[in-house]
């Protein structure tokens, strides 16, 4: 079983077919074809059938699919713990929520990254669902942000931040001056918001659907802090981390909004791989998170410089 063989087989996983799986390896589909048969005659199973709806797997072909990714994964890891070796370097790869991101991120990994002149850490921001296969398939070292609905034994899930989101109305909207809103009122309203409205796991996503806030209500931009922004020119309401916003609400820019429904108390976890599984630097990240001096940072947010933070932000847009 060679890794090219298992790279053709979890693209045929991923794509659905041999056709795209051939495209977007470079070869053609009777090479793709050539590593399943491969992989066939070795485990002596036939992974795959076609079906006039596509493709359908096998129980081994199931197992494969997971062991392949997992497989690959610890491949490329490898390659690139083995070059970080030879230029005296590491690289932590933290996946994180975009609230976290945007709101914690910085700080914890300015003061984490500081602690070693060897350590590089590259950000990128995903939705929670994807924490686990992130993980799992080694693509990220560690992931920051609410707790996924389901995780297994492979997976260490430690909370570790508690945080409250406000809703909240810039000084001259109507809405802040009523002592108690209703639900309706609150439907009613167009709500501004970041790129966390946007996912299926966590505080945002859940306000929103515990008031049922219609989607033709709702505007989501590319960050949080434009949101705020266009809230506090009493452009609608909008979500904000407590901690981020408390020099806005001293200075009187914004203003809170009360009303039902609004339970606004979360926390944020940090997931690694279980036991020995976890990179050195990912585990002592999970360690440090729980400190004093993080639990600053992040509140504080000290922001980062360019040879410490690289980066790697996938932003979707929306119109």
């Amino acid at each position: 079983m060679t890794p090219t063989q298992l790279r053709a087989f979890a693209a045929v996983v991923r794509l659905g077919s041999v056709k795209k799986a051939a495209a977007e390896l470079g070869v053609s589909e009777a090479a793709v074809s050539l590593h399943i048969g491969q992989l066939r005659k070795e485990l002596g199973d036939r992974l795959f059938v076609r079906t006039g709806s596509g493709i359908a797997f096998t129980p081994g072909g199931l197992r494969l699919a997971s062991r392949a990714a997992e497989m690959l994964g610890l491949q490329d890891r490898t390659i690139l713990e083995v070059s970080q070796a030879g230029s005296g370097r590491r690289l932590l790869r933290v996946a994180a929520s975009s609230l976290f991101a945007e709101h914690a991120a910085p700080g914890l990994i300015d003061l984490f990254a500081s602690r070693a002149d060897d350590l590089d850490v590259e950000l990128s921001v995903h939705n929670a669902q994807e924490f686990h296969t992130l993980l799992r398939t080694r693509a990220v070292d560690v992931a920051i942000g609410p707790r996924p609905r389901e995780t297994d034994e492979a997976i260490t899930c430690k909370p570790f931040l508690n945080y409250q989101l406000l809703v909240l109305a810039g000084p001259d909207d109507p809405i802040a001056r009523i002592t108690h809103v209703s639900a309706g009122e609150l439907r009613d309203k167009m709500w501004l918001l970041g790129p966390s409205a946007a996912s299926d796991v966590g505080l945002v996503p859940a306000i929103l659907h515990r008031i049922n806030v219609p989607d033709e209500h709702q505007r989501i931009f590319q960050s949080s802090a434009a949101a705020i922004e266009e809230a506090k020119r009493s452009k609608g309401i909008t979500l904000a981390v407590a901690f981020a916003v408390s020099q806005d609400l001293a200075h009187g820019y914004l203003k809170p909004v009360s009303g039902p429904a609004l339970q606004t108390k979360g926390v944020w976890s940090v997931l690694t791989l279980a036991g020995r599984d976890a990179p050195p630097a990912a585990a002592e990240l999970a360690r440090f998170v729980t400190t004093p001096r993080a639990t600053q940072a992040m509140v504080r947010g000290s922001g980062v410089t360019a040879g410490r933070f690289r980066p790697s932000i996938h932003v979707t847009l929306w119109s």
